[in-house]
Parts: C-alpha cells; sequence; structure tokens
C-alpha cells in the first residue's frame, strides 16, 4: 500500500520482532511516545516463546485495543530485511534447511564454533519466522480495523539493534557497537550516533562470531544454550582459574584487527578440537568446568575489550551504547569503563533479540521524522504489561491466603518489616520490564544480611544451582559506598566489585570472586521501588535488598496474577504483594 495521503491519520508504529527465538512487540504512537515493549514469552509463559509468531492472534487484539483503539494508519516495522542473503538462498536451493537436508548434512564445515548443520537449523527456522509474520496482524487489522491502512518496512537486524541502543539512551551523540552471534550476513556492527541519526561505520562479513562461540562454551560446560543458559557461565567462572593452555588454544581461534574478527581456518579447527577435550561429562558437578567458564569469560571480555578501543579511536566518542546479545556479558559490561577510553556506557535493558522490536518501531519513527528531537534521558523500562485488577480482586477473594490492603506508604513500610525479618517477598508493581531482568516491578526481594538466604532461595524458591548468584539492588547514592569504581547501573547490565570492608554486610548478594550484578535505583527511574528499599534501610541500615527474577528455574518472569500465585503457592515464598495487596502465607518464616 502507498504511503501516500494519510500524514493526519492516527498512526500506529508497530514493531514486529520476528527472531524464532525471543519474539517480540512494541508500540510507538505519533508522538514518538513508547506505548508498550514486551517479549511474547512472559504472556506465553514459555521461555524464549522458540518458533512463535510476535504477532500473536489473541495478546495482540487485547493490546490493541487498550492502546490503540482508533487508529486508521499502522506502520509495520520488521527486524529483519526482507531481501534474504545469498547464502540462505544457496542452503534453501540444495534442501539443506528442511528436515532432511539437517538430518544429512554432508556439506563443508563452515568456520564457526557450531556445526553448520546447527546453523542450517537457525536459518531454516529463521526463514519461517520471516513468511509467518504479520500474518496474524493482517487479520487482527481486516477484522477489527476496517479501512485501515498498512504499510511494512523491513530493517536491518543490526541496525534495529543499534536504534534502540542510541535512540533509546541520554547521549546526544555516540559510538554505537552491536556484538552479536549473527545478523544479515555477520555479527559485529558499528555505528556513529549524531543528534537522532545513525551512520554504518563498518559492519562484519562472515561466519566469525564471538556469540557462536559464547554458545559453545556454554554446551562444553554442561549447559543448553538454546534455552538462553549462557548465564550459568558468567556464574560459574568466578569459581574458577585462569587455564593458560586453554587461554592459548581461544586466542589462535579468534584475533582483533581494527573493527574485524579474524580466524584462520586450519588453527582455528585445531584448537576447537583441543577444546573439546575439556568438555564437561554429565556426570561432573558443574564446579568441573569452572576454569573453562574462567577462561572462556576472559577470553571474550579481552576480545571484545580491543574492539571497543578500536572503535574509540576510529570515532574518538567518548560515549558508548552497546546492543547485540553479547551485551547481556554483564561482567564483560563491568569492564568496559576501566579497559577502553569511553567515559559513559549505556546498555538497554533489552539489549537482545527482543529489543529489535522496539528497535524496528524507533527506525519507523525516526524515518518519519527527521526533526524529533533526541532523547534527554533514558528510556525507562517499564514498558510491558500490567496487571489485571479483576483478577486480582478474584484471588483476595477467592484464594483463602491470607491479604491486607495497604494505603500509601504502609505497603512499603510492612514489607519492610518482613524482609528485615526473614521473609521472602514476591514483590509485583506496574508496567512490567521490557528484558530479561527483574528491575524492582517484577521480583523476588530478600534481606541480603543473611549468609544463608543464597542457599534457602536456590533450594525452595528458584530451584536452581548453587553457583549462581543473585543481584543487590542499590540506593544510588550509596553505590560509592559499597562498590569500588562505582557506576550507576540502572538494568544489572555491569558487575562491579564490591569494597571489600563491606562484604560481611550483605553477604547473600556478594558472589564468590567479590563481585555484584548490580541494580542501581532512583527515586525517578523506580518510584514503585525505591521506596521499600528506604524504608528497608530505615530500619536496618542496609541500603541493598537481593533482587532476582520472580519466576522459577526454566520459566520466565510471571506475567499475570495466575502466574504470580503459582510462584508463591508452589514454592518457599512467605509473602506477596501485588500493587498495594499483601497476601501472606499463614506460616512463620523458616
Amino acid at each position: 500500500m502507498t504511503e501516500k495521503g494519510h500524514k493526519s491519520a492516527p498512526t500506529i508504529y508497530l514493531g514486529l520482532g520476528a527472531t524464532y527465538h525471543d519474539p517480540a512487540l512494541a508500540i510507538i504512537n505519533e508522538r514518538g511516545d513508547v506505548l508498550f515493549a514486551e517479549a511474547l514469552e512472559r504472556p506465553l509463559q514459555y521461555k524464549r516463546a522458540l518458533n512463535c509468531e510476535p504477532d500473536n492472534p489473541f495478546e495482540l487484539p487485547r493490546i490493541l485495543r487498550r492502546l490503540a483503539p482508533h487508529s486508521t494508519r499502522f506502520i509495520v516495522a520488521t527486524n529483519w530485511m526482507a531481501q534474504r542473503p545469498w547464502y540462505e538462498h544457496l542452503a534453501k536451493n540444495l534442501s539443506w534447511l528442511t528436515p532432511k537436508g539437517i538430518l544429512r548434512y554432508q556439506g563443508r564445515q563452515l568456520t564457526t564454533c557450531l556445526e553448520t548443520w546447527e546453523l542450517n537449523h537457525m536459518q531454516a527456522l529463521q526463514h519461517h519466522a520471516l513468511k509467518r509474520v504479520g500474518l496474524n496482524l493482517a487479520r487482527i487489522i481486516r477484522a477489527d480495523y476496517k479501512g485501515a491502512t498498512v504499510h511494512f518496512r523491513h530493517y536491518d537486524h543490526h541496525l534495529c539493534h543499534a536504534a534502540l541502543a542510541a535512540f533509546g539512551s541520554p547521549f546526544e551523540a555516540s559510538a554505537c557497537a552491536v556484538i552479536d552471534s549473527y545478523g544479515e550476513e555477520g555479527s559485529l556492527a558499528f555505528f556513529d550516533h549524531q543528534g537522532g541519526q545513525l551512520t554504518p561505520i563498518s559492519h562484519s562479513r562472515g561466519p566469525q562470531s564471538l556469540g557462536f562461540l559464547y554458545m559453545k562454551l556454554t554446551e562444553l560446560c554442561g549447559f543448553n544454550w538454546m534455552a538462553g543458559e549462557e548465564w550459568k557461565v558468567m556464574g560459574l567462572a568466578s569459581y574458577g582459574q585462569l587455564d593458560e593452555e586453554l587461554m592459548g588454544w581461544l586466542r589462535a581461534m579468534i584475533r582483533v584487527e581494527g573493527l574485524s574478527l579474524i580466524q584462520d581456518r586450519a588453527a582455528f579447527f585445531k584448537s576447537l578440537e583441543k577444546l573439546e577435550r575439556r568438555r564437561r561429562h554429565p556426570d561432573e558437578p558443574p564446579e568441573a568446568a569452572a576454569n573453562l567458564a574462567f577462561t572462556g569469560q576472559q577470553f571474550f571480555t579481552e576480545i571484545v575489550h580491543q574492539l571497543l578501543n578500536a572503535l574509540a579511536h576510529r570515532t574518538g566518542s567518548k560515549q558508548l551504547t552497546l546492543a547485540g546479545g553479547c551485551a547481556l556479558n554483564s561482567v564483560m559490561n563491568g569492564q568496559i569503563m576501566s579497559a577502553t577510553p569511553f567515559e559513559s556506557l549505556h546498555v538497554p535493558s533489552a539489549p537482545a533479540d527482543d529489543g529489535t522490536a522496539l528497535g524496528a518501531a524507533l527506525l519507523a519513527f525516526s524515518e518519519d521524522h527527521r526533526d524529533h528531537p533526541p532523547r534527554k534521558i533514558a528510556l525507562t523500562p517499564f514498558l510491558g504489561s500490567r496487571i489485571d485488577q479483576n483478577a486480582l480482586e478474584r484471588f483476595k477473594a477467592y484464594s483463602g491466603v491470607d491479604h491486607e490492603d495497604l494505603e500509601g506508604s504502609m505497603i512499603y513500610h510492612k514489607t519492610a518489616d518482613l524482609l528485615a525479618q526473614g521473609s521472602i517477598v514476591g514483590w509485583v508493581q506496574g508496567a512490567a520490564e521490557f528484558g530479561p531482568r527483574a528491575l524492582g516491578h517484577r521480583s523476588i526481594l530478600a534481606d541480603p544480611r543473611s549468609l544463608h538466604m543464597m542457599d534457602k532461595i536456590n533450594e525452595s524458591v528458584k530451584f536452581r544451582e548453587r553457583f549462581r548468584p543473585y543481584a543487590p539492588a542499590i540506593l544510588h547514592d550509596h553505590g560509592p559506598d559499597y562498590f569500588e569504581d562505582y557506576q550507576d547501573t540502572p538494568y544489572m547490565e555491569r558487575t562491579l566489585r564490591f569494597r571489600p570492608e563491606v562484604r560481611d554486610r550483605v553477604p547473600a548478594v556478594v558472589h564468590i570472586d567479590g563481585s555484584g550484578r548490580l541494580q542501581s535505583v532512583t527515586r525517578n527511574r523506580n518510584p514503585d521501588f525505591y521506596p521499600l528499599i528506604e524504608a528497608f534501610y530505615a530500619k536496618t541500615q542496609i541500603p541493598i535488598l537481593l533482587n532476582t527474577s520472580f519466576n522459577i528455574m526454566g520459566k520466565p518472569m510471571v506475567h499475570s496474577v495466575e502466574d504470580a500465585f503459582a510462584v508463591f503457592l508452589g514454592s518457599g515464598l512467605d509473602a506477596l504483594v501485588i500493587g498495594h495487596t499483601l497476601f501472606q502465607k499463614s506460616r512463620a518464616p523458616r
């Protein structure tokens, strides 16, 4: 459909994250306000929502009825180019993207850490995801928005990553890096961000990928990268030590030249074969792979910092915006300021593929509003769904769980009392976080002063491995008192080192190596969370709460009242707060 002649129509910019994993939806209005952004895994309660369409036929109508009931013009922006790369067409024509082709593949092994048939599998899933995207939306608009005009735009995948990082940052200018597993042609892309515009500097072509390397590392440590278990490698790495032999193999596989990754085919596969000898056996405990995790994490950090130093030299910028799946590596992020010339860093709350839905919508809006003023403050992460109040009233009436409605600040003081007494609390407030980390709206909270609290939550609430740490949510003003070289970290995007003299005060959130993946909490950014930590501080003189995502291992963060109660009643949670309602089990904390 033509896009001319509709300038006065109420317009909605609808971003569809159409990657086969982590599909997502974003909505921006004609003024540039972000109305909604959410990964589909949340309403489906299906981790990563593999092979699901972002325009879900049941969720999307509900969201549009609430946010855009009278729109007559839709700009639909997707996070991949419609024209697919030549190698994908080749693989398709050779039937490598079919079940038989994947099972029987005997072709040349590409120079990557993953098997070529695994790459073919991912390409096949992506091919089908792009063919399906928009089909449900077309039906919804045809049925519910008769006469509306619809225009589709398709953007380069890494440009979508960059758009969220740059346009969602508080910077008017920055160097922008996208470090990913793969995009249209490669794994890296670099941009100059000036005055609301992104200008390409460099992008890679070929199979070289730090994302693929970390996926392989995850596999060798005995975890499942398809399930997104790279987090476990970061947690496990703190228990290990540097293995010089392993580091030599890794350095022989990949090196940096400028803004490019270089691989020598013979040396690459020779080193990869050696790495396979260190694969953790299924009968061994995870800690058996600790040195592998530590060394792999060190190498990954070393390579990323080399790339970022080259970018800083190329641009002269002191401000960095960073996105792509590799930007979820908080350990690496926490060292950027000390290892590069950059003086400021912004990583969005959703730097991975779910974030490209919002990046695509931002690109479409920017294309139509070249003179729109750049953002002055960082985009809020609280862009997702809200709790259904009718459902909450039903649970209050019929759940049989003791509850009380607390007015004003009482909810914060009563919850702080429970936390200080050792209770573990599920905390649900306002719009859900966009991105993988709980930031005080869909959180499980606890007192960080107890040495045994981490084990207690692992064993009776999250049901996960003991080596995985919990995050300290800290009042921003107290950050320098607790962390060395403190940095404002609004989205848990950086891991910093606790000061030695305070570690005994909050042992439940201090990792084995003295670090913590923190969240900096301010009154302006976190009006529904700051008063709770403030009340806890008034009672305990500790300006920190243990904060972890409101879920159990293997499930996404809770989305509905029903989800919250499933975790509350099926785990060792002592209390549940939804808005200003406090539910408590009729027993004392253990």
